[in-house]
């Protein structure tokens, strides 16, 4: 099977609120998926309805080829779940919430299982309601890492994480897909998904924005390139494909910042080259780039705000 996760035209009502409007999403196997949108865009819900938690009002949701809500029994013995805000019964300890929570998957590689309790510094013995908010997370990120699962679907998984955690997680993950896992990863910290998708989703109300690895949604901004040369390059202010240029002396040096197309990048490079480089810094847009400023035109103010509030976490 190419495609583990595939929606078409998904819609969900709640009386008058439309929270998906025909959002399409595909997820191929093995692969890391980031699903990306502001607050209220129909992330969550989305997920809900694969995890057969919510019906959907139309469209076609399938995981495995099944339809999560009718075969949702099934299905979640091929998958784990983690969500931004973990609830667990606050009388069993950690090890004991992990021994609950495997018996809702498909099995449990119990020697995985201790390695990745080291790894998160997870004390096991101590009872849930003792726990921090980081540590409950810790819980469920370790249930289903250690899970036979074929699908991992997350959200905001590393919520509450402090920084050396969540580089734990990622390393986690990518050992995950190395095994052949594939992964649905709803996230507000930008700089995570851009370093563990293969590819992306961008949603906004309800609807797909854009879809494709990082690499093609690049090709459709700005590069960012820095750099100091002998003398000025003959005609770069005004060649192709260049904006925002600003050159000034300095320390006998000519420092140049300018934004690029991508295709004219390399006859740029050949300009200063001809100007004698001393150094020079080519920068690909950033994910909060490609979010902000190719899709600039349909996020309104109130959403840029809540995506920057997020990338910044």
């Amino acid at each position: 099977m190419s495609d583990i996760i595939r929606v078409e035209g998904l819609t969900k009502t709640f009386g008058t609120v439309r929270a998906l409007d025909g959002l399409d999403l595909t997820v191929g196997q093995g692969e890391v998926h980031g699903f990306l949108g502001p607050n209220g865009a129909g992330k969550s819900t989305t997920i809900r309805i694969l995890l057969g938690l919510m019906r959907a009002t139309g469209g076609r949701a399938e995981l495995f080829g099944a339809d999560p809500w009718r075969d949702a029994a099934t299905l979640h013995g091929l998958l784990a779940y983690v969500a931004g805000d973990v609830a667990l019964w606050p009388g069993l300890t950690g090890g004991q919430c992990l021994d609950v929570i495997g018996t809702t998957h498909g099995g449990v590689d119990t020697k995985r299982r201790e390695q990745l309790i080291e790894r998160f510094e997870l004390d096991p013995t101590k009872r849930i309601r003792d726990y921090s908010k980081g540590n409950r997370q810790k819980v469920a990120l370790v249930a289903a890492l250690s899970a036979a699962a074929d699908l991992l679907i997350l959200d905001e998984p590393t919520s509450g994480l402090d920084p050396l955690m969540e580089q734990a997680f990622q390393q986690c993950l990518r050992e995950r897909r190395e095994a052949g896992v594939t992964v649905l990863l709803s996230s507000h910290i930008l700089g995570e998904v851009e370093a563990l998708a293969d590819r992306v989703s961008i949603i906004r109300r309800g609807r797909t924005v854009t879809t494709g690895s990082l690499a093609d949604l690049r090709r459709h901004t700005r590069t960012t390139v820095h750099a100091a040369t002998v003398q000025e390059p003959t005609g770069l202010a005004r060649a192709e494909g260049v904006a925002d240029y600003v050159s000034e002396r300095l320390d006998g040096q000519v420092d140049i910042r300018f934004t690029i197309d991508p295709e004219h990048l390399d006859a740029t490079i050949g300009r200063l080259h001809a100007a004698r480089i001393h150094t020079l810094t080519v920068t690909p847009p950033s994910l909060d780039a490609l979010f902000l400023r190719n899709y600039g035109e349909v996020l309104d103010a109130q959403e840029a705000d809540e995506t920057l509030a997020g990338a910044a976490r």
